[in-house]
């Protein structure tokens, strides 16, 4: 049979598809608030996103979770409308609300069709500057996110997160988790919220990003429309204020354990302060992760999972921020392999800026996986909004996206020894166990990292 297939053995890969994201247009509204906008073609679908650059780490020290408790307000009705009214009107429309507080950013997003892309984006400018607050609501959901903290004591690899993010980040914006703690949220007040409300939904230093199926000055007039006669707050007329966090001071602790009795597993965090997103060495430390333990075919996902049996999967990765954030193993093992597991680790971290750096095998796939799917993140008006928040965040080139995968192809094996020599750190590192203390803790200390610090869960 003419042209009938080989199935006797695999089709070899091609190269990875080349990316070329949208044009994005900017201009700036009547009333001061930027706008970003792309034509994206497809399904009659607008996506609507407001970014405001403030976040967890806008917290007040002493009120960690006001800014998440605040956003998980905005939508329980405003000035004109109660909750009911406020949900039935995006019903209504087929609209879809998500508010998000990141560590320095906060979005609110809205999804509708095309034909309803005005209304949903009065309701999304409603929703921002006129939330109802009122004194019932407030206490409802300060007692919903109280009983959610309680629960998480009891779930190990929260407690995990929470005491490895305090240990890195003593006394820093970043040292807590964006839910805050209960202590904090049980001393806050309606008025907390409005004020830091006021404070901070300002947005004229926001910006304001549309994708869809509409033109670049369509949604300009649209904007300008909804959001041209708004007060939007003060802060100066060339843009967004950006407030990135200082330099954390040294951890609080190189070795925590919290206590878990009779566990047969232990919840384990090792990391340190690594990079922020704007590092030269971006790229080469995408590839240098996926070595390591970043996909399932990682160094320590083939050690501790196929080779020693110790866990169902470890990963490891960079959380790439405005200021340095940190770099983290996490992962789940035996108990009695508590030890033995974080050694490991370490020894990992070290041998891959050195003594075993990467091989030509481990390094093509770790580009592969990086670019193969790559494209595939484009595919949607909500992808492509939120490539822009990255942009926008991070004062990124607009053709950031378009040069991601030559940029990962070109990275080379030297490129992959000198990021992980420089920056995986484990003589830095913090290392956190959620486990049983009595069975743990003599071998915790042959690691040279000090006595541990034992706390309750």
């Amino acid at each position: 049979m003419s042209g009938a297939v080989d199935r006797t053995t695999l089709p070899r890969p091609g190269p990875a598809p080349s990316v070329r994201f949208p044009a994005i247009s900017t201009a700036r509204l009547s009333s001061g608030i930027e706008l970003r906008t792309v034509e994206h073609t497809g399904p009659p679908v607008i996506q609507w996103l407001l970014l405001l650059c403030h976040g967890s780490a806008a917290d007040p020290a002493t009120q960690p979770g006001l800014a998440a408790l605040t956003a998980d307000l905005l939508d329980e009705g405003s000035e004109r409308r109660s909750v009911l009214d406020l949900h039935g009107a995006l019903d209504r429309i087929g609209a879809r609300l998500r508010v998000h507080v990141g560590p320095d950013t906060t979005t609110l997003s809205l999804t509708t069709l095309t034909q309803h892309a005005a209304a949903g984006l009065a309701l999304l400018g409603e929703i921002a500057t006129q939330p109802r607050f009122d004194s019932a609501d407030f206490d409802r959901v300060r007692t919903l996110r109280r009983n959610r903290l309680r629960q998480m004591r009891t779930v190990p690899s929260a407690v995990a997160d929470r005491v490895y993010i305090e240990a890195l980040y003593q006394g820093h914006p970043y040292g807590h988790l964006g839910i805050g703690t209960d202590t904090a949220l049980a001393g806050l007040t309606i008025d907390d919220v409005r004020q830091f409300h006021a404070d901070t939904y300002r947005l004229k230093t926001g910006t304001l990003i549309a994708a869809g199926a509409l033109t670049h000055e369509r949604f300009r007039q649209i904007a300008d429309a909804a959001l041209g006669d708004l007060s939007v707050g003060g802060g100066r007329a060339d843009g967004r204020e950006r407030v990135t966090p200082g330099v954390p001071a040294e951890p609080s602790a190189r070795l925590v354990v919290v206590n878990r009795p009779g566990a047969v597993q232990s919840e384990i965090r090792i990391g340190h302060v690594a990079v922020s997103r704007r590092t030269p060495q971006y790229h080469a430390l995408r590839v240098m992760n996926m070595v390591l333990g970043g996909q399932f075919v990682s160094r320590l996902n083939r050690s501790l999972r196929e080779e020693k049996g110790y866990t169902y999967g470890v990963r490891t990765g960079f959380d790439f921020r405005s200021a340095p954030g940190p770099f983290t193993m996490h992962g789940s093992v035996q108990a009695d392999a508590t030890v033995e597991s974080v050694r490991e680790v370490l020894d990992e971290m070290t041998a891959l800026g050195g003594a075993r750096p990467v091989t030509p095998s481990e390094l093509d796939v770790a580009r592969a996986a990086l670019t193969k799917g790559y494209v595939r993140g484009f595919e949607t008006a909500g992808q492509v909004a939120r490539g822009v928040v990255q942009l926008v965040q991070h004062d990124l080139p607009a053709d950031e996206y378009d040069q991601f995968v030559p940029r990962v192809n070109a990275v080379e094996a030297a490129d992959v020894t000198s990021v992980a020599a420089t920056h995986l750190c484990p003589d830095q590192a913090v290392v956190v166990v959620v486990g049983p203390a009595e069975k743990i803790e003599g071998g915790l200390e042959t690691l040279n990292f000090g006595a541990p610090v034992r706390l309750e869960a």
